[in-house]
């Protein structure tokens, strides 16, 4: 007999155990882990570093990054932010370092240092672990000799386990989310969120590992929604996807920051599209295609006895230069002097404003993240309890919350486990 069952032994289970367990020390806790590992998914994050969350500390900016659940986070993360986060792990002798790109990672550089944390903190507290146990059936029980307390009977592949209160934090999980349907919860269909470009062209065939700073249109001539994201220096808001970031060619296509937040803000728009469609790439923001094509008529009259292919006169890696040269028509000894207007005009299109079709896509390394889980209509976010089951709570990325890349998919984590944990850890237990 548990006084609280956590169903998933990943990240926001883990933060939720120690919290609840801090909380109140007289109560039974148990996670139930389908594997035989814990804790898998913060092993792999941030390239085995584990992005532990984002330097952002000002929660109505914050929640900027979260496609799904910008409206509904706004309330917790004025409970509990990065800053928070960041104090958990420094009471516990891990300091967290920040990135140039605001991303935080553990000063040792591993993932293991945060795996270690959870796993000590939890033996240390007596949360009971128990590993490959599959749930199969969450049903609500009313007293009876089987079982004492009123509340939930969890059946695993093992055995049959009895508690007050369920906690779920098992992620993107089929299995309980059908489970959790049965309960008379709706969920949102899932489809992936974070994944790359498959692109096969030959302006970015064969250099792989080139990153550089670009912007990024998907090009639909009808869109379902408006989608407004923040950029570097000023606010899309017409009605196309648009980013900006780092990116990087890849052996398959295109990835970085600037294709992943893409991704996920167009997750279901994409998912409807088959992964088959246009995007329009500027290498140089900072320019539209007739500002470039003044430049490089300006660069045409300095450089006139240097070749273009060797010139690279713009801000853009050596290798992609020679590939957009060459897509222009512009054989490799052509000199500036003998370059026509007509071929600097098409590289002035491939530098600010190069087509190029998509089909499919690639998970993003490990970190594979979905938009889709339980309505957050059904979901009271001053406690993360259910709203159509009493003492069924949620966290992590079992709701219908997902974010971009860098740290915010755990900081939704750290935050749905810390106040669900405080929620729990205050309601008597009625025997």
């Amino acid at each position: 007999m548990f006084d609280v069952i956590i169903v998933g032994g990943g990240a926001a289970g883990f933060y939720a155990a120690i919290h609840i367990a801090e909380a109140n020390p007289a109560f039974k806790i148990a996670i139930l882990e389908r594997g035989k590992e814990v804790l898998t998914k913060v092993k792999v994050s941030g390239g085995g570093r584990c992005n532990v969350t984002h330097a952002e500390f000002d929660p109505n900016e914050l929640v900027k990054n979260y496609p799904r659940g910008e409206k509904e986070l706004r309330g917790p993360f004025h409970t509990y932010c990065s800053g928070d986060t960041i104090a958990f792990f420094d009471k516990r002798g891990i300091t967290l370092k920040i990135e140039e790109d605001g991303r935080m990672f553990p000063e040792s550089n591993t993932s293991q240092t945060i795996v270690d944390c959870f796993t000590s903190e939890a033996e240390r507290l007596g949360i009971k672990l128990l590993r490959n146990s599959s749930v199969v059936a969450i049903e609500t029980v009313q007293k009876s000799e089987e079982s004492p307390l009123e509340g939930w009977m969890i059946a695993s592949i093992q055995k049959k386990y009895y508690a007050k209160k369920i906690l779920v934090t098992t992620g993107s999980n089929p299995k309980i989310w059908k489970l959790l349907e049965k309960l008379g919860h709706t969920i949102v269909p899932p489809v992936p969120s974070l994944f790359t470009f498959n692109i096969k062209d030959d302006r970015i065939d064969g250099i792989p590992g080139v990153s550089t700073y670009a912007s990024v249109e998907v090009l639909e001539k009808t869109l379902p929604s408006k989608v407004t994201i923040n950029l570097k220096s000023k606010v899309a808001s017409k009605a196309l996807l648009v980013s900006e970031g780092p990116l990087l060619i890849t052996h398959w296509g295109m990835s970085g920051p600037a294709i992943l937040k893409l991704s996920a803000w167009g997750a279901r728009m994409l998912n409807d599209w088959n992964y088959r469609f246009k995007i329009k790439v500027n290498w140089l923001p900072e320019y539209e295609e007739e500002g470039m094509l003044q430049l490089l008529l300006q660069i045409k009259g300095v450089e006139a006895k240097k070749t273009v292919l060797r010139t690279n006169a713009v801000a853009i890696p050596k290798r992609l230069w020679v590939h957009l040269v060459k897509a222009s028509d512009i054989s490799e000894e052509v000199k500036w002097a003998d370059v026509t207007k007509i071929q600097l005009q098409q590289l002035a299109k491939e530098l600010t404003a190069g087509e190029y079709q998509v089909d499919g896509k690639s998970t993003f390394k490990e970190e594979f993240v979905t938009a889709g889980g339980v309505d957050l209509k059904e979901i009271n976010f001053k406690t993360y309890e259910s709203k159509i089951v009493t003492n069924l709570f949620f966290a992590g990325e079992v709701i219908n919350v997902d974010a971009i890349t860098g740290g915010f998919n755990f900081q939704n984590a750290w935050t749905s486990g810390y106040i669900s944990a405080q929620a729990i850890a205050a309601k008597k237990i009625s025997l």
